[in-house]
């Protein structure tokens, strides 16, 4: 697949057939539609592109003032975009000048003049240009004048990955892990640095790697203790994961930390990946570290269970 962020030097595609979305998650029912688009560009001799933005539309259109917290950061999408097989994926910069064009520009020249489309595959429901003016009737409209074919996306798919994305973080936030991956296709992953925290871990022999997010976009995992892999530097080993405000030592702050399991290296400063394949139990306070080390021990057996 390759990379596009440059809209004003672009390649000349060859018989384009084209989609436009942020496809957060990336998830199945997402490849359902680049599955639709690789069949159209293979059917027409062309070449599939998917049209992508950043940062995400609501960011800078919406009026609201919250936290956009998406499924994958844009280099998770662009790598789970990778896999599906697409030919190009282009970056738009999604900035207030590009979303007050008018519709007809953004067809004209936006679409056509770049990609010159044989095929733009869209939804029903997709709305373009100053105001949202521009819709699936006005691109129906201006086939025939800038000669490409249009192609809807049923309402019925578009419904259920509405519903699947939805799903999907209502899932993450939750701690309900093995539902979002269902939905996603995929284990769930995050990345962080690691920073150094109070060692206690380390003293009742069970060291921690303290996580920070790498992307504060990034949606976050409900509190609870994980059966997790860790990827370090090219290596893939398991371990246990806790969320949490860790009521039997503090309870102050919330911190996400990793227990890699038969691992002894200093990875202070590094980024690692975290792939969260199981939900163990909640957050509990302990009596004491000592009863704590007895739950750890048992976390981590429940944790080597179930990754094989």
């Amino acid at each position: 697949m390759q990379i596009h962020r440059d809209i004003n030097n672009l390649p000349g595609f060859t018989n384009a057939v084209i989609t436009i979305g942020t496809f957060d998650g990336v998830h199945l029912g997402h490849r359902q539609i680049t599955d639709s688009l690789k069949a159209a560009a293979a059917k027409a001799g062309g070449e599939s592109v998917i049209i992508t933005f950043h940062p995400h539309p609501r960011k800078v259109v919406s009026s609201v003032i919250t936290g956009v917290r998406l499924i994958n950061t844009l280099d998770e999408r662009i790598e789970l975009l990778e896999n599906t097989g697409i030919d190009h994926l282009v970056i738009v910069p999604f900035t207030g000048f590009f979303a007050n064009q008018a519709a007809e520009d953004y067809i004209r020249d936006f679409l056509v003049a770049n990609f010159k489309p044989h095929t733009i595959i869209i939804g029903y429901d997709h709305r373009f240009g100053r105001d949202r003016l521009g819709d699936y009737k006005m691109m129906e409209e201006k086939a025939a004048l800038y000669n490409y074919r249009l192609k809807e996306i049923p309402e019925h798919l578009l419904h259920a990955i509405k519903v699947s994305s939805t799903n999907i973080r209502n899932a993450i936030l939750h701690g309900n892990i093995e539902e979002a991956n269902e939905f996603l296709g995929y284990d769930f992953f995050f990345e962080g640095e690691v920073f150094h925290g109070n060692k206690i871990g380390r003293e009742i022999g069970y060291p921690t790697a303290n996580l920070k997010s790498t992307d504060e976009e990034k949606i976050a995992l409900g509190d609870g203790i994980y059966a997790v892999y860790v990827k370090v530097e090219g290596e893939t080993f398991k371990g246990m994961m806790s969320i949490g405000f860790r009521p039997t030592i503090d309870g102050k702050e919330r911190v996400t930390e990793v227990n890699l399991f038969d691992f002894n290296r200093d990875i202070y400063g590094r980024q690692i990946r975290v792939i969260v394949k199981k939900y163990l139990r909640a957050e509990v306070k302990f009596d004491g570290l000592e009863s704590l080390k007895t739950q750890l021990h048992k976390d981590k057996e429940d944790s080597l269970a179930c990754l094989p």
